[in-house]
């Protein structure tokens, strides 16, 4: 019989938490990168615009929404706008990384994955911006939206001509609502909660805010939930192979040795 003082052995296909400083500064690169990679696509601002009318135009063509009834709800109120401008504002980041905290402490091969299929399509994104600059709605005229950031507040956005913190011509695809969608994924995926298909509600408001602010277009969005569907593609989550239904223990195997040791 075991010493209950003896260490009890590994459970078979246990995923081991990866190393806290190497995955502090992989998320921190993956921020830096969001932040200050679309800064090397400035300086298209015709072309962005120009864009910017075909995409205004596609819309309507293939019959979309117009943002402007989105915009017109949120200006029934201001309190209702400033709540909009400061969901755009300061959700975001937070959000996305307090998913990952709670990934990595409580579930870290759905760390792994999540880790993995953000920095997939946050690469990805970076390209659009230099073969399609894109201007969002706000900065057209003809769409007749308000900039609501900018008269309503808050504003994470200076003018574009001097603006050296963001290129505010890479409009898509969204990674807003690329990584909303993805936190509420990743959520439903890894927990078992009766109540887990909830967190749909973030990138639902996220889709209405960002939409209804004017930063961002419909095909933002839908392009952004594209390139989300295609790295959800290439890398599988872990599964289950016990569960209590949200409760007790769990056993998780990885789909990909690699996975063992997390640092890949």
């Amino acid at each position: 019989m075991r010493s209950q003082s003896e260490p009890a052995a590994a459970e078979p296909g246990a995923i081991a938490r990866p190393p806290l400083v190497r995955e502090l500064l992989l998320v921190a690169g993956l921020f830096l990168v969001y932040k200050f990679g679309r800064q090397l696509a400035t300086g298209h601002t015709a072309e962005a615009l120009h864009n910017a009318h075909r995409i205004w135009d596609l819309e309507r063509t293939l019959h979309l929404p117009s943002e402007v009834d989105v915009q017109s709800a949120l200006l029934h109120g201001g309190t209702l706008v400033h709540l909009a401008n400061t969901y755009y504002a300061t959700v975001h980041f937070p959000a996305t990384l307090a998913f990952l905290v709670w990934l990595y402490l409580k579930r870290p091969a759905h760390y792994v994955w999540a880790r993995r299929v953000l920095a997939v399509v946050t690469a990805a994104a970076l390209v659009l911006p230099f073969t399609f600059p894109l201007a969002p709605p706000r900065m057209l005229a003809a769409t007749g939206l308000v900039d609501t950031a900018r008269v309503y507040g808050p504003s994470v956005y200076g003018p574009p001509t001097s603006d050296h913190l963001s290129n505010q011509f890479a409009a898509m695809p969204s990674l807003h609502f690329g990584w909303a969608l993805m936190v509420a994924i990743g959520l439903i995926v890894a927990t078992r909660s009766r109540w887990r298909r909830l967190w749909l509600l973030h990138p639902a408001i996220t889709l209405l805010v960002i939409v209804g602010t004017a930063n961002h277009y419909w095909l933002d969005a839908i392009v952004a939930t594209a390139m989300l569907g295609a790295a959800l593609a290439l890398i599988n989550p872990p599964h289950r192979t016990a569960t209590t239904a949200g409760r007790g223990t769990r056993h998780l195997v990885s789909e990909e040795p690699a996975l063992v040791g997390a640092g890949r």
